[in-house]
């Protein structure tokens, strides 16, 4: 999926099986759905060789979930690019670190950290009481911009940003210095933090307002002039890091 994933699991011993098996997790997703892979069904897709309507039912289900999503968002979150392209990105990731939690907990581990290029689902408590999920500075990704400490039912946070990997979401608000750079939300599931957090980036302030008005999260984000901000929740969040 073009980035990298990490695993902690405190006082607990992590086999090769147990590896496998959430790396499965992605491996599975990556097959049918990375326009990374020239081999997908979803590249085959893009590519024309293949029409939507003859697709999968996995990849049919989860076009519809994203389309259930744009619906939702007003447009903000969408399955589709500019030019058209079906690109799932935006909600296979937080699928894929979902069912990855899924195999941990089939597996018996009641608590796990685990960490997909910066979105965070956890389960249980470390014993410091709370997981500190620290959030990178989106102007010096070598440095941290805060910590946020997760426990239930906050149990994932996913941040989305254009300092990295440029300007790739397609924004639905004018061009200016408050446009946000990055967001993090936290949810009690991932695929509503990542989901939301793409959504605000994308529709700016007055999509945060609606999002924070309807859905049940703590949001974080920066401006491209600097100026950071943070909804009650994520704030508590922050004092309650040990």
């Amino acid at each position: 999926m073009g980035t990298v994933a990490s695993i902690e699991v405190p006082g607990a011993s992590v086999g090769a099986g147990d590896v496998a098996a959430v790396r499965g997790a992605f491996d599975r997703l990556e097959e049918t759905f990375s326009l990374y892979r020239d081999d997908s069904e979803l590249s085959r897709i893009a590519r024309g060789e293949q029409l939507l309507t003859q697709s999968s039912p996995a990849v049919r289900s989860v076009y519809d979930r994203a389309l259930e999503w744009r619906s939702a968002t007003g447009g903000a979150f969408t399955p589709h690019r500019p030019d058209g392209v079906i690109d799932l990105d935006g909600i296979v990731k937080a699928i894929a670190i979902r069912d990855a939690g899924v195999e941990l907990i089939d597996r018996g581990f009641d608590r796990w950290c685990l960490n997909v290029g910066g979105d965070v689902q956890v389960a249980g408590t470390p014993d410091s009481g709370a997981w500190q999920i620290g959030i990178v500075d989106p102007v010096d990704r070598t440095s941290i911009l805060c910590v946020v400490a997760l426990s239930e039912p906050r149990r994932a946070i996913a941040t989305s940003g254009v300092m990295e990997r440029g300007e790739h979401v397609w924004r639905t608000q004018a061009d200016s210095d408050r446009d946000f750079v990055q967001v993090s939300v936290a949810a009690d599931d991932i695929i509503t933090a990542d989901v939301l957090a793409t959504a605000i980036l994308s529709g700016g302030e007055a999509f945060r307002d609606i999002a924070t008005a309807n859905w049940d999260i703590d949001v974080l984000t920066v401006t491209r002039s600097g100026e950071l901000s943070m909804t009650p929740g994520m704030r508590n969040a922050l004092a309650a890091r040990t």
